[in-house]
């Protein structure tokens, strides 16, 4: 399920683009819709692999520059800056995307964003996790070679959401997944072989939320930390009781921390005059008349 959502009355204050997780689509982030208001505009282009979008063409091997051809195409469409959410998998995407337009990101809002090759550039410090992770797309993508579909998704499912996660699933949801079952080695491998160096990410400025759970698995534990040490610009907010599904568990806890971030990344974007002029229309003619905050004309020059 594709979904748009246009919020027109306040589109001038940016888009925001909404990258889901691997097997999921874009109905994971109907909480963060809600939550938002009619404030922007929202869109969530789906992955390869989900109904909407079909499986990869197969012209060449996959790549995560491929996944983030829609967010592109979307950002160049756009006359202002987006702010670009991700969670796991789409927040590996999110990562290329503001890499490869960096002057047009407003902010960025990530849920254990799954940078495994950063786990490989960080010695001993990331080996165990890099380890861990090599370890589960190895054994998920031998099953899919040998068409047992249901067991690789099974492991897939309960390494990310715990053990009995996947026999807690309505079998509609365990169908779903199971024909989605493909596209994972190729997530998994365009994630982990993904080239890019550490010291590429000093290019983004722009302000960076990263979340992670209290019980975030080790390959995203690690690498969120490790974000947060290459991002000039960004904080850490652990979600109590949490894991990797936090977008989905604790929806509303996380809807609210990112609307927080856009909007103070939005309120920061902001020329000094502009606060001054808020200021005053808040105060009243008054305090306007005060010395306090004197009253200014806008700049024609932004």
């Amino acid at each position: 399920m594709n979904i748009n959502i246009v919020h027109p009355q306040r589109a001038s204050c940016g888009q925001v683009i909404a990258l889901h997780c691997s097997g999921a689509d874009a109905s994971e982030w109907r909480d963060l819709s809600k939550a938002l208001g009619d404030g922007h505009v929202m869109r969530t282009p789906e992955h390869y692999g989900c109904e909407s979008s079909g499986p990869w063409t197969g012209e060449h091997a996959f790549t995560i520059a491929d996944e983030a051809a829609k967010s592109l195409a979307l950002i160049d469409e756009s006359e202002e800056k987006v702010h670009l959410v991700g969670h796991s998998y789409g927040g590996g995407v999110a990562l290329h995307v503001a890499l490869s337009r960096p002057d047009r990101i407003a902010s960025l809002s990530l849920y254990e964003p799954s940078a495994f090759h950063l786990l490989r550039q960080m010695g001993a410090a990331g080996a165990h996790a890099y380890a861990e992770i090599q370890g589960v797309a190895r054994s998920i993508s031998r099953c899919i070679t040998t068409g047992d579909y249901r067991a690789g998704i099974t492991d897939f499912v309960d390494y990310w959401n715990g053990h009995g996660a996947w026999k807690a699933m309505r079998p509609g949801v365990q169908n779903a997944l199971i024909r989605w079952a493909p596209k994972a080695p190729l997530d998994f491998h365009a994630l982990i072989d993904d080239p890019t160096a550490a010291k590429a990410y000093a290019v983004l400025k722009c302000p960076v939320l990263i979340m992670r759970g209290e019980h975030a698995p080790l390959p995203t534990r690690v690498g969120s930390e490790r974000l947060i040490e290459i991002l000039s610009q960004s904080r850490l907010k652990i979600i109590a009781g949490a894991g990797h599904m936090g977008p989905l568990t604790h929806a509303a806890e996380v809807s609210q921390l990112i609307v927080q971030h856009i909007a103070g990344a939005e309120v920061d974007a902001q020329p000094r005059w502009w606060h001054l002029r808020s200021q005053n229309k808040t105060l009243g003619p008054k305090a306007r008349a005060s010395k306090e905050v004197p009253r200014l004309t806008p700049s024609p020059v932004i």
